[in-house]
């Protein structure tokens, strides 16, 4: 605790004052995510605890940890207390024609009065379980018996104990995980307090220090997919590009992983659990299958099967494409970068993507292009250097974002080599996963109106860095003999435009905003407890780039063009429709009504997936790409299906519209 808040108090950009007010949202914070689910604290028992919530930052500074103490005592004894509602519950049948329902976001309920009501809500969150498992069955029962009549079903009777057994051995296998060591509780409270800095600073005990270099480096065999533990849940934070998650394709940023299941098991709920020991049942040997239980942003739960395999390296890295405007034989570029990538280790066969990209520019150059599209969606961001290199490839020389830490001298960086690698039209591709270094450089192009930004609303708006300081170097050598303290993930700078506002919080908003799925939903920074507040400093100087002579035109134009879209209107139907299910939270425990419910979601659902159609584009590979895979078989097979679905993005359709304006000058 000592190392951790004075680490905190010298390094964070913003250290705070260790007062009531810091108190009061440690208290809630580290409640809160001790039982998001509201499923074993009432308030009987958290009165009790109020007592604590001006106190923390005095316990905090004594080194005092009675509120820390007594949370876990009642938690714990509230967890045995539990343990014997579910057993009594699920030993006695549910009656399914009874007009009742259930809450099922935790943010729209209050914890319950006493252990009463306690058992009253597990009653009914057991009861829905056990419908859902029921009504799969019955549905599987349906398949099979139009597929041979004679096949024999059980009995409603049957197969209602057949639910709730299954969901009794998923209890008490959940049960058996569910208890943390000390060291897990106390990295919990030591995060609470991280937390309320900001959402990017984190205690990494020495194993969360394994699994989060794992996760940036991608090795691991598995499934490709970073996670973060997030108010009881374990939630998808990106897609490792060219892991078995990335190909499969349905799984996304933000989903939250209800269930894990291997090959012919029953699936495992992962609610409340442990991120390790989430992550151990995520993992496996290459070619293995996990079938993940997801609940997508929107409230719809669906299954996603994936095959376990290492990540394929090269598909982490920039590529590029030709595109052919339909009714046209003008060629354009399209590049897709996944991530800023750089070889820290500076190794012989290491990589950088300002490097690629300079390669891919070269490439397309060489193909005679008439402007080029640089793809920067769900790109999650990486090295600054490179994005700020990257930049100047387009633009002569010039700041390209201001760097601001605790103390000193804001820093400028920027582009100081005038040659232009690429200067012909440009747009860029962006959206709400679009992220950190992704938006440095969108918002640089976009400060010299060197090139013309499309995407959604606004970017994701993380506009902090961040750095691992061991705490095993911050104390002296008295202290080695309790073995590693682990790490402190911290911010220590802040990011900001040329024009002197900050990426923090607002992100980028495009020139021409094209809606997609997720539109209506809030995704991004600004989501998160105690994100750093959007400021703004001095601008820089800068020249504009002349190079687009008709931007306002093409921008206004466009926009107008959108507007009687078809296709554009159906993407805003779906986010509306999405930002109906997500809302919609209460669900019946009828099961005439539940089924209802599913088929009028599914149904709605099915009616979207006309977007996904062919767009008309004309796309293939680089020549030198195509004579580069001739013998590689797997890699040719992976580009036929990475150019499939290019052909089914309207908002690449809509790219090169704007790119093609930009060359015609009208």
């Amino acid at each position: 605790m000592q190392v951790v808040t004075q680490t905190l108090n010298l390094a964070h950009f913003n250290p705070l004052q260790i007062d009531d007010e810091f108190s009061e949202k440690v208290y809630s914070l580290y409640l809160k995510r001790m039982d998001y689910s509201k499923r074993f604290f009432t308030k009987e028992e958290l009165v009790k605890l109020e007592g604590f919530k001006s106190k923390i930052d005095d316990e905090v500074k004594a080194q005092n940890f009675e509120f820390y103490t007594l949370a876990n005592s009642i938690f714990d004894q509230q967890l045995a207390l539990v343990q014997t509602y579910y057993k009594e519950i699920l030993s006695k049948p549910f009656e399914f024609t009874v007009s009742e329902n259930l809450e099922s976001d935790p943010d729209k309920t209050e914890f319950a009065a006493n252990n009463t009501q306690l058992k009253e809500s597990w009653r009914k969150s057991l009861k829905y379980q056990v419908l859902v498992r029921l009504n799969d069955i019955l549905t599987v029962e349906e398949q099979a018996k139009v597929k041979n009549d004679t096949f024999k079903t059980k009995t409603i009777a049957e197969n209602e104990a057949l639910a709730r057994k299954k969901v009794l051995n998923l209890h008490d296998e959940w049960f058996k995980r569910i208890k943390q060591s000390d060291e897990d509780k106390f990295s919990l409270f030591i995060n609470a307090i991280t937390s309320v800095y900001d959402p990017h600073t984190q205690y990494l005990p020495p194993q969360d220090k394994e699994n989060f270099d794992i996760g940036m480096s991608g090795q691991l065999e598995g499934i490709g997919a970073l996670l973060q533990q997030d108010d009881g849940n374990i939630k998808i934070v990106s897609i490792v590009p060219g892991s078995p998650s990335w190909l499969q394709g349905e799984l996304k940023p933000n989903d939250k992983i209800l269930k894990v299941a291997q090959e012919n098991q029953e699936p495992v709920d992962v609610v409340d659990m442990k991120l390790d020991d989430a992550v151990k049942l995520i993992r496996g040997k290459k070619g293995t299958k996990v079938t993940l239980t997801i609940k997508k942003i929107d409230n719809i739960i669906k299954q996603i099967t994936i095959t376990r395999d290492v990540v394929i390296l090269e598909e982490t890295y920039a590529k590029s494409a030709i595109l052919i405007k339909p009714g046209t034989n003008d060629k354009y570029g399209y590049i897709y970068l996944p991530k800023f990538y750089v070889d820290f280790k500076k190794t012989e066969t290491g990589r950088n993507c300002a490097e690629d990209v300079a390669i891919e520019l070269e490439k397309l150059k060489g193909e005679s292009v008439k402007g080029v599209i640089l793809d920067l969606r769900e790109n999650g961001g990486g090295s600054l250097p490179d994005a700020v290199r990257m930049a100047g490839l387009f633009i002569k020389r010039g700041p390209i974002v201001q760097v601001k830490t605790k103390i000193g001298p804001t820093r400028i960086l920027g582009d100081e080599d005038p040659t232009v690698q690429y200067g012909g039209p440009l747009v860029i591709l962006v959206n709400a996963f679009s992220a950190s270094a992704s938006e440095i450089l969108a918002a640089a192009m976009q400060d010299y109106r060197r090139a013309i930004i499309i995407g959604t609303p606004s970017t994701f708006g993380k506009g902090t860095v961040q750095t691992v300081i061991p705490l095993d170097d911050q104390v002296g050598g008295s202290y080695q003999n309790l073995g590693s303290l682990g790490e402190l993930l911290i911010t220590i700078q802040k990011f900001y435009r040329i024009n002197g506002g900050a990426t923090q919080l607002k992100g980028v908003t495009p020139d021409i905003i094209i809606p997609d799925a997720y539109s209506e939903l809030e995704i991004g920074e600004r989501e998160q407890e105690y994100s750093m507040p959007w400021t703004k400093i001095d601008a820089v100087n800068y020249s504009k780039w002349d190079g687009i002579k008709n931007f306002d035109n093409i921008v206004k134009v466009e926009m107008a063009r959108l507007e009687s879209d078809p296709d554009i209107s159906i993407i805003k139907e779906q986010s509306k429709f999405l930002k109906k299910q997500k809302d919609e939270t209460l669900v019946s425990l009828k099961m005439t009504d539940y089924k209802k419910s599913e088929k009028n979601r599914t149904e709605s659902a099915k009616k979207f997936d006309e977007i996904a159609k062919k767009q008309g584009l004309v796309i293939s590979s680089l020549k030198l790409d195509i004579e580069k895979a001739l013998n590689d078989t797997a890699k040719i097979e992976r580009n036929k299906v990475w150019i499939d679905e290019l052909k089914k993005d309207i908002y690449l359709k809509e790219a090169i519209n704007v790119v093609a304006a930009i060359e015609s000058g009208k």
